[in-house]
């Protein structure tokens, strides 16, 4: 199996838990935080589905330069809002993949902010990470959602509430 097959069945694995984590937060809650440091429910909901779009990013590009191009997040105001942002940033990292040859992932990528570098690494391992990003902030979540009493849905296997506990 190829490289970038692999990362395909990876992204679709991981598109079916996130899709079932983003659906479930209200959107009465999207301004709540748990801790000053924190982001917001909405910032975070919508981080996540933004890092879908990583994939052809780091598959089309050789970096990203925060100082030339600044982090601005699409404007989501409710939950089916969010989902639908989330649905086009999986076509877009889908598409990225289909279109992606193992070759590629030899290639370096690079995140700056300016002169200050962040990540210098083979596009291989920056996809690698792009998955952790994923797994990182949809845990952060099932937090922020636990915090409030949403009943959590499962990543790898039930979550407590769907077990009844």
């Amino acid at each position: 199996m190829s490289q970038i097959t692999a990362f395909q069945q990876e992204l679709e694995r991981e598109a079916l838990t996130t899709r079932k984590m983003l659906s479930v937060i209200p959107t009465d809650k999207f301004g709540w935080k748990p801790h000053e440091k924190s982001m917001t429910i909405k910032s975070l909901a919508t981080h996540i589905a933004d890092i879908f779009t990583w994939f052809g990013m780091v598959m089309n590009t050789s970096e990203l330069d925060f100082a030339k191009n600044p982090y601005q997040a699409e404007e989501v105001n409710t939950t089916p809002e969010l989902l639908t942002l989330f649905e086009k940033n999986l076509v877009e990292g889908r598409t990225a993949l289909a279109n992606g040859k193992d070759e590629q992932l030899k290639d370096n990528w690079m995140m700056r902010n300016g002169e200050e570098i962040w990540v210098n690494d083979n596009k291989h391992d920056v996809l690698r990470m792009c998955f952790g990003q994923i797994i990182h902030h949809r845990a952060q979540m099932g937090v922020f959602l636990r915090l409030l009493n949403v009943p959590i849905p499962g990543s790898y296997g039930p979550s407590a509430d769907e077990m009844g506990l």
